[in-house]
């Protein structure tokens, strides 16, 4: 019996695809982070990436491709030269990318027209998932320098068939792998 054909814009659809998302990693960077981000699809760095030796975003470009956008303790260093807002565009889904962004009410006035599916900031160091007038806010917290008692984070978007399901991943859970 052969196997049922599929137009490779299906098969496509169907694949499942991971956004690894990391922000404020102030120059430290975790190796764990390597071995969480293996297999995904695409990087967003949300800025503050900070000076670290070998280069951050040097070390992710290894694993996938990597949108970054700058924070702001990357104004005025050699790490200036990523833009401040991104968008991007991955299984379907349109996500926007900024560093300073806040809770949703207010980082939904700096949304482009249209709005995208997907905004995703960082500089609070606070991990959010929020879906507020149907956009998805993603925060994924600090993965270098957490405040207020919190453990660094990072977030992961999975895309499958146009839809998007994310959740924050804690760096200390993932000591196993």
């Amino acid at each position: 019996m052969a196997g049922a054909e599929y137009p490779a814009s299906a098969i496509h659809k169907m694949q499942m695809q991971r956004i690894c998302v990391i922000s404020d990693t102030h120059g430290a960077y975790d190796e764990r982070v390597e071995r969480l981000f293996v297999g995904a699809s695409h990087i967003i760095h949300a800025g503050d990436i900070g000076r670290a030796t070998p280069p951050i975003i040097g070390r992710l470009e290894l694993i996938a491709p990597v949108t970054v956008v700058t924070g702001n303790i990357d104004w005025n260093t050699a790490l200036d030269i990523y833009p401040l807002t991104a968008q991007v565009t991955v299984g379907g889904v349109q996500i926007f990318v900024q560093h300073i962004g806040g809770k949703p009410a207010q980082f939904l006035r700096e949304l482009p027209n249209p709005l995208p599916q997907v905004a995703i900031c960082g500089h609070s160091h606070i991990a959010l998932v929020e879906e507020y007038r149907g956009v998805l806010f993603v925060n994924p917290g600090s993965a270098g320098q957490p405040r207020f008692g919190a453990e660094p984070t990072v977030a992961f978007l999975d895309i499958a068939d146009g839809t998007v399901k994310a959740e924050i991943v804690p760096l200390l859970m993932t000591q196993w792998l």
